[in-house]
């Protein structure tokens, strides 16, 4: 019998229709000679909503905080009431969700009180959204006359260090333990769900694995339980040559090797994180990126090996939007060492993460994409930390840019992309304002002004006929 792992994101247990969709399809492939293991996100927008209220909390806000949670339950009620039929599973699910919601409301009072939002606590509340959602997908399985059982991360026997917000599986202890607590079950035909995204420490402590924390769960229970492959249901077909809304004649990928589809994760296409796919790139366990709504298209498949065409060299151009370019110069920065290394460490020590960087041979200058959302926050860091000092003179920005990234696992040691690719863009009348490519060759970036985005984008998907992919 095949083992598979089926982790499901927020829009397809969105609302309580999608839970019983999502409830069927398990069924489906349950009934017909799969053992499967089902990881779950938190309903549409939850942990948004959770970040939002855990900073109003650390505020003082207890009305703002009374009010969310009863939107709250009243949200996850709704949800069972159309996902599952059967009044008694209702009625059993209901108590599970108050019960935890219940619980929440009193953490989020204690930050309340107490007026301070650890990230130890931050991490507690975030781990809400699965534990909602977990038990009322367990409830349509049970409603469709399966057996299954919930399980928190922890639970499940997910052991990460105690990094809050960005833990990382201690991964030999983890498939220990989940092969006690999660294979019996599979061997029996119970379908275990288990919460994504959360886990604990070594004392018990939750934890989050933060971005791409779902999938992540997904990849280490394929691991743990030697899956035959992972499928990721999203609200996609697959991985897509370029975003349809662009180009409506985009192609989706029928396969792609690990390292292009962490490639093309980083650039914002509906791929896994690259973190999430670590473990299964050292296990060699393919992984399917599928959609919930067209569940009889095959997706895209994720495996060791590119599926490489003779005449095949771009693979798929991306589009980043909500970026901004910083330029750092100086006449001090030439010559001296550990220079840029200085404004990187500022940039990370305040929570600045850099997209992309681009330096001058002169080592007087470098280029920096970070998030729009952020780039107020890096000049003002920038500033204080590094102007008057000797090191930098000037610190600039645009924020009316955006990122075109062109991948391919061809494009390595392929004579003339590049002159192809920006003769391409120059030909559509975009100039480009700055330029990267990594040592490994897959990918090429570059930033244009935010107008010129669509058109380079065109201009590249047509040059390289992505469309006859």
């Amino acid at each position: 019998m095949k083992k598979i792992v089926m982790k499901f994101g927020g829009t397809s247990v969105g609302t309580g229709e999608n839970i019983r969709h999502v409830a069927e399809l398990v069924a489906h492939y349950a009934r017909n000679d799969c053992k499967v293991a089902v990881v779950v996100s938190a309903l549409a927008g939850v942990t948004n909503q959770l970040v939002d209220i855990a900073e109003q909390a650390k505020k003082g806000d207890e009305k703002k905080m009374q009010a969310f949670t009863k939107e709250l339950a009243e949200r996850h009620v709704t949800a069972i009431s159309k996902a599952i039929l059967n009044k008694q599973l209702q009625k059993e699910t209901e108590k599970v969700v108050t019960s935890t919601i219940s619980e929440l409301n009193k953490v989020l009072t204690g930050i309340c009180y107490v007026g301070e939002l650890t990230p130890k606590s931050r991490d507690y509340v975030l781990s809400f959204g699965e534990r909602l959602s977990a038990p009322i997908v367990c409830g349509a399985l049970k409603d469709s006359k399966f057996e299954a059982q919930f399980f928190t991360g922890k639970d499940a026997g997910i052991v990460t260090d105690s990094n809050f917000g960005e833990a990382d599986p201690l991964m030999d202890y983890t498939a220990h333990r989940i092969r006690l607590t999660i294979l019996p079950l599979l061997e029996k035909g119970v379908i275990p769900v288990v919460t994504g995204f959360i886990a604990a420490d070594q004392d018990g402590v939750v934890t989050t694995l933060g971005r791409g924390g779902s999938d992540y769960t997904a990849t280490v229970l394929g691991v743990a339980l030697a899956a035959d492959e992972v499928w990721i249901w999203t609200d996609v077909d697959g991985i897509m040559t370029t975003d349809p809304k662009i180009i409506p004649s985009a192609k989706k990928l029928p396969r792609l090797s690990y390292q292009e589809a962490a490639e093309m994760a980083i650039f914002g296409a509906k791929a896994m994180h690259p973190r999430a796919l670590e473990p299964v790139i050292k296990a060699g366990i393919p992984v399917r990126i599928r959609s919930v709504f067209h569940p009889d298209n095959e997706g895209t498949l994720i495996t060791k090996e590119p599926e490489i065409k003779p005449t095949e060299v771009v693979k798929a151009v991306a589009l980043i939007k909500d970026v901004a370019m910083l330029n750092v110069s100086g006449g001090g920065m030439v010559g001296a060492p550990g220079s840029y290394a200085k404004v990187l460490e500022v940039l990370g020590k305040n929570d600045i993460n850099v997209m992309m960087i681009s330096t001058a041979v002169s080592e007087a200058n470098m280029s920096l994409v970070v998030r729009r959302s952020l780039l107020s926050r890096a000049l003002s860091t920038l500033e204080i930390a590094l102007l008057g000092r000797g090191l930098v003179s000037e610190v600039t920005a645009e924020d009316d840019v955006c990122v075109i990234a062109v991948m391919g696992a061809n494009m390595q040691g392929t004579l003339g992309v590049a002159s192809r690719l920006f003769t391409t863009v120059a030909r559509a009348g975009v100039n480009i304002r700055m330029i990267a490519q990594g040592s490994s060759e897959l990918n090429i970036s570059f930033v244009v002004k935010e107008k010129d985005g669509e058109t380079a984008v065109r201009a590249i998907h047509e040059e390289f006929k992505l469309d006859k992919a």
